[in-house]
């Protein structure tokens, strides 16, 4: 589906965006274009890959002349662009606005003004009964992308999105921080031992979005099964790994944190349809007809369960430490650890 094909990743510098370029990099893919506005993350990519595949766009998801820029000849679109940390988005709602709604928008006016083929957008777990800004402002993406795609025919541009949980170990996430807390004698700060997470690897989050391109219909959201985990236990896990004896640190939730994370809403859990591995959620195909709302109902809500982080499988330990230990982020990390161990002996 590839062959001779350009391939545009906006937020191509991020964790996301590298892994995805890597998945493609030796396919029979014609062009890879990497979007982003950090041009020091897009030097140090270009310096490690010496691809001639690969060509960088500076630019940013809020302006769309700089989008427009890098749209040209481009056949799909992986649009992972956006504002993702919890706190930063809690302080600062309007950039996450800037970034995560109005910048989707500007990547699919342009998107479909240039005829690009499809479109893929990533959102995540938060947007799912959304109590903080980053979550909000996710959700609103994905209303955008399904509004979008009533727009235009799908077989001239098809718009879809997936939605994941917490991809381990990429940038700002909780792994990275409990290894830097065991390599610098501090405790490992645990906000809420009970609080629940689904757990990805970045190598899971990109064969979601290659099954959602493979699959998806225009203006689904598809979601994959993810198992979950406590951060009581995660925390445990990474200390025995690391053969470790660093205190658990109980601290609190902080801003904008929920207990547990929704993949599924039970409103859409009562219409998903079940893949093996995967959920389709279609999108509402109901005109703007106000008498509908009013005279048209589903008694299967009342009986059904949102698909969240406290009802999926719940790993134990050992399966945390099994699922760490697939990440190279991890294996880099541990190999470092015992080499320090073995001189300071």
């Amino acid at each position: 589906m590839f062959k001779n094909k350009t391939l545009l990743i906006t937020g191509g510098t991020g964790s996301f965006g590298n892994a995805v370029m890597e998945r493609f990099l030796d396919t029979d893919v014609k062009e890879i274009r990497i979007f982003s506005r950090d041009e020091k993350k897009q030097d140090d990519m270009r310096k490690r890959y010496k691809n001639e595949k690969l060509k960088f766009y500076i630019g940013d998801v809020r302006d769309l002349a700089s989008v427009k820029n890098a749209m040209h000849g481009v056949d799909y679109i992986f649009h992972a662009a956006a504002l993702k940390q919890v706190p930063s988005c809690e302080f600062f709602p309007l950039e996450a606005v800037k970034t995560n709604v109005l910048g989707t928008d500007n990547v699919l006016t342009a998107a479909i003004e240039y005829g690009v083929k499809k479109v893929i957008c990533l959102s995540t777990d938060k947007a799912a009964y959304p109590i903080n800004a980053m979550g909000i402002s996710k959700a609103m993406m994905e209303k955008v992308l399904v509004a979008k795609s009533k727009t235009v025919e799908p077989d001239r541009t098809l718009i879809c999105g997936t939605r994941y949980g917490n991809v381990m170990a990429s940038r700002g996430s909780v792994i990275p921080l409990f290894i830097e807390q065991i390599k610098s004698g501090q405790p490992l700060t645990v906000t809420d031992p009970d609080m629940t997470r689904f757990l990805m690897s970045l190598e899971e989050a990109v064969e979601l979005v290659v099954f959602a391109f493979q699959n998806a219909d225009a203006g689904d959201v598809m979601v994959q099964k993810s198992p979950a985990s406590t951060i009581i236990d995660l925390a445990q896990a990474v200390k025995e790994l690391f053969n470790a004896d660093n205190e658990i640190k109980i601290i609190g939730t902080r801003h904008g944190e929920k207990r547990y994370e929704t993949l599924l809403t039970k409103e859409e859990y009562v219409k998903a349809e079940d893949l093996p591995g995967f959920y389709r959620v279609p999108a509402d195909r109901r005109e703007l007809n106000y008498e509908k709302y009013f005279a048209e109902g589903d008694k299967k809500l009342t009986s059904v369960e949102e698909y969240n982080s406290d009802n999926t499988q719940i790993l134990t330990i050992e399966e945390i430490k099994g699922k760490l230990l697939e990440l190279n982020y991890v294996q880099k990390e541990l190999n470092e650890w015992k080499n320090r161990a073995e001189v300071t002996r």
